[in-house]
């Protein structure tokens, strides 16, 4: 009898764990607190932990690791070294400046009483309100979510975690149901 047409105890649940020193991004950011000041420009090597939840295919797996790893990696890749900034953040703003003088494109980032300028293509405006670990996580999370069920369709995602490591013992963590 194949594990699909088997009964399952409704109490039983089937993961992978996917922790591999090589799915990690470096990136520059700063965080806004609740006060309205903010750190520092500076920047961190992140490690990005996965766990997906799915129930079982016929052949006993709930997704091969080969098949996800490449998916998070993709990620971390596009995220490497850039300066990353929340786009949802109501006192940040981020402007196009056109490439001129022997210049590139850049962008100018205001937040408050502050002025940067970075060229564009060192940039990514993440659709987040502040770049925190949670939020990195969260989104690593809804991007590998939504890449998986395009890539996969038969498997029956249950639950996706994600954790972004921000030094050792630090972490962000997003969960994602269904």
């Amino acid at each position: 009898m194949s594990t699909a047409a088997r009964p399952t105890d409704p109490r039983e649940t089937w993961s992978i764990e996917i922790d591999k020193e090589y799915l990690k991004f470096s990136c520059a950011h700063f965080l806004i607190f609740a006060d309205g000041t903010a750190e520092r420009l500076h920047g961190h090597n992140y490690r990005v932990y996965a766990e997906v939840d799915a129930a079982l295919d016929d052949h006993g797996l709930v997704i091969d690791f080969i098949e996800v790893k490449p998916v998070i990696r993709e990620l971390c890749d596009w995220l490497d070294e850039h300066w990353l900034l929340p786009g949802q953040h109501p006192d940040l703003s981020v402007r196009d400046l056109p490439a001129r003088d022997g210049l590139s494109e850049h962008v100018e980032v205001r937040f408050k009483d502050r002025l940067y300028t970075a060229p564009k293509d060192n940039v990514i405006v993440l659709p987040i309100n502040n770049t925190s670990a949670e939020n990195f996580a969260g989104y690593i999370g809804r991007e590998l979510a939504t890449r998986l069920r395009q890539r996969f369709p038969a498997v029956q995602i249950r639950l996706i975690e994600i954790k972004v490591e921000e030094t050792p013992g630090q972490r962000g963590v997003f969960r994602m149901r269904g």
